[in-house]
């Protein structure tokens, strides 16, 4: 990717860290805009239209988590979201309202600009390969994040579907958390493996009953697998 046409909406209300974080970034060769009001955030998102998204937790006006609701509604870009050290932030939610990362605060600006990058890379690479799954009374479309259940389509949030996708495009391949934490979070995502369990119970939840040809399957002591009969 061309840095220089790379655009990063930086959304905190810590007017330093905006500045630090714009000092940075513009030394990488990226387009920065700095917004402190989670109202004026989402309202930005769409005339700055980034390509990803620095998102902190505490806001005036509208919180992190309602930010970031609100992008999910519209677009599946990359969002790495801020803690302040001591606040309580829950990781399994942030993920599952779509962000792709997190950092606690205080953070090295330096180590900010290699997650970016690293998130950047494992979106673009998304767009790699083979783009639509077909399995009987399942489609599953990555290039526009929709998935059709029964013919109806589904409301997946993006980590949701990736997860579902990576499954299904390995069919009967066992995987650990561990290995489905690297393959659709990331080498350098810092979770657990409950964010896996949190996925796999609500993509159960949506696609009952399961088509008796292909289900999600739990191997006991191992992991999860996509099987196909």
């Amino acid at each position: 990717m061309n840095t220089a046409k790379t655009k990063v909406l930086v959304i905190d209300d810590d007017v330093n860290i905006c500045e630090l974080i714009r000092l940075y970034f513009e030394k990488e060769g990226y387009e920065v805009m700095t917004v402190h009001n989670g109202i004026k955030a989402i309202d930005s998102f769409s005339t700055f239209a980034p390509n990803i998204v620095i998102l902190d937790i505490m806001l005036p006006g509208a919180d992190g988590w309602h930010v970031c609701r609100e992008i999910r509604k519209i677009s599946n870009i990359p969002i790495i979201m801020l803690t302040a050290k001591g606040e309580t932030f829950d990781k399994v939610l942030g993920l599952e309202l779509g962000a792709d990362d997190y950092m606690v605060k205080p953070f090295d600006a330096k180590e900010l600009v290699a997650r970016v990058k690293a998130v950047l890379r494992r979106y673009e690479h998304k767009d790699i390969g083979t783009q639509e799954i077909v399995y009987p009374n399942l489609v599953i479309n990555r290039s526009n994040y929709v998935v059709k259940f029964n013919g109806k389509e589904l409301d997946l949030p993006p980590k949701e579907l990736e997860l579902l996708f990576f499954l299904a495009s390995n069919p009967n391949k066992v995987f650990t958390r561990e290995q489905l934490l690297e393959h659709v979070w990331g080498y350098d995502f810092y979770g657990d493996s409950r964010t896996v369990d949190v996925h796999i119970k609500r993509l159960r939840e949506k696609l009952e009953p399961q088509n008796q040809n292909w289900q999600l399957k739990t191997v006991w002591g191992v992991g999860y697998k996509f099987e196909v009969k």
